[in-house]
């Protein structure tokens, strides 16, 4: 191909980065292709399998089903079957006729943004977050506007900072709860704060709940209990442990369903068939007590790696609530944590995630944990953290 030849891109490109942890991770898997045994803290993916009943629902349905296309919708009997959900878990009654099951959250996501931003609009969002959200956001023209949170708010957007920063081209808030990197959860009070406000300003309010199911102390109620005017974003992939299966759904208010419906059908036309046959059995009472019991274990990873590494000198704000990641300050040992989890990396074969995957605000100080691994992998990598840590302090 000549030098000379103008290859053309969009200029949305240039704000959207990539996943900088992927590069630690290609790292770690060419040392593991040479022979290093590594401890993974890296991905955000549960390490436990698809549940047995799912796997099983879905060979019954490559048997007995057809695989064509669904609705753009999704299944009828699977969007009953999300509604008997909310019903039975959060006492809440969800017409079937407003949710949309998706290719994972993120089509989900990209759906609610779609119904509701225009170029040049801006949406709110915490910082630290889940990075994809702001690059949605600019996918669609719009401007993403990172606030920054700290331990002081809880690491969730309050109803103060929404009014300070708000403009007449304010579209939507965005909140994640529980959230990633932190794990924090959002008071209900606080929420509907915001909910309120939010609708008075004639803006829309999206939460994404992806990892309800995955709280440690309490459930928290669903945003949809609060009120019908809130987009809900959810995901059979954390909490029901079918990353793969590529399947989640949107819960949106009744007056969006057509237009969201018809994005869905424009976009991907509908969620995988197959993925969506086995997401039903996840929704199933017996499928629940396994998932319940990873929950449990999923907290004793949690317990014993925030004491573990706050031994080793990182800092956490506060235990988080929910999700399996811990967000932690790594100002003793560093200020630069991107290349600090390279040094990691090298010295002992533990990866860990760099805090300018979530943001900017104080990013360079901070570094994310996630308990994905089984606790003897998690025993082992604190280990080789100590060892080296105190090699490295002499």
């Amino acid at each position: 191909m000549s030098d000379n030849l103008k290859i053309p891109f969009a200029k949305r490109l240039n704000h959207i980065q990539p996943f900088h942890v992927m590069r630690l991770l290609e790292a770690a898997k060419r040392k593991e292709a040479q022979g290093v045994a590594i401890v993974h803290m890296e991905i955000g993916e549960p390490d436990f399998d698809s549940p047995a009943y799912v796997i099983a629902a879905a060979q019954q349905a490559l048997q007995e089903k057809t695989m064509h296309y669904t609705p753009a919708a999704g299944l009828p009997e699977l969007r009953t079957a999300i509604s008997h959900f909310y019903q039975c878990q959060y006492k809440v009654k969800i017409d079937p006729a407003r949710i949309i099951v998706t290719p994972g959250a993120s089509g989900a996501l990209q759906l609610a943004l779609s119904v509701l931003v225009n170029s040049g609009d801006s949406v709110l969002m915490a910082d630290p977050g889940y990075p994809c959200n702001r690059h949605f956001i600019r996918l669609l023209d719009g401007e993403p506007i990172s606030v920054p949170v700290g331990k002081e708010t809880g690491y969730q957007l309050t109803l103060q900072q929404c009014q300070t920063v708000w403009t007449t081209d304010t579209a939507a808030v965005l909140i994640s709860s529980p959230a990633n990197p932190t794990g924090s959860i959002i008071a209900t009070s606080q929420l509907n704060d915001i909910a309120r406000y939010v609708k008075g300003q004639g803006a829309c309010l999206v939460v994404d709940e992806i990892y309800h199911g995955l709280t440690y102390d309490e459930q928290p109620p669903t945003a949809l209990a609060l009120s019908e005017d809130i987009f809900v974003v959810n995901s059979f992939s954390k909490y029901f442990g079918m990353t793969g299966w590529r399947v989640g759904w949107l819960v949106a208010p009744k007056v969006y369903v057509e237009a969201t419906e018809k994005l869905a059908q424009n976009i991907f036309l509908a969620a995988c068939t197959l993925s969506q046959y086995a997401a039903i059995a996840a929704l199933l009472p017996e499928t629940k007590i396994e998932l319940d019991k990873r929950r449990d274990e999923f907290k004793k990873r949690r317990d014993f790696l925030c004491d573990a590494i706050s031994s080793l000198g990182f800092e956490i704000a506060a235990k988080p609530e929910g999700a399996f990641y811990i967000y932690a300050n790594c100002q003793k040992f560093s200020n630069n944590s991107y290349e600090f989890c390279y040094e990691l990396l090298e010295q002992t074969g533990v990866v860990i995630t760099p805090g300018k995957d979530f943001g900017c605000y104080q990013a360079k100080h901070h570094v994310r944990f996630a308990y994905t691994s089984n606790l003897e992998q998690l025993a082992e990598g604190i280990s080789r953290l100590r060892r080296y840590l105190e090699r490295r302090a002499e």
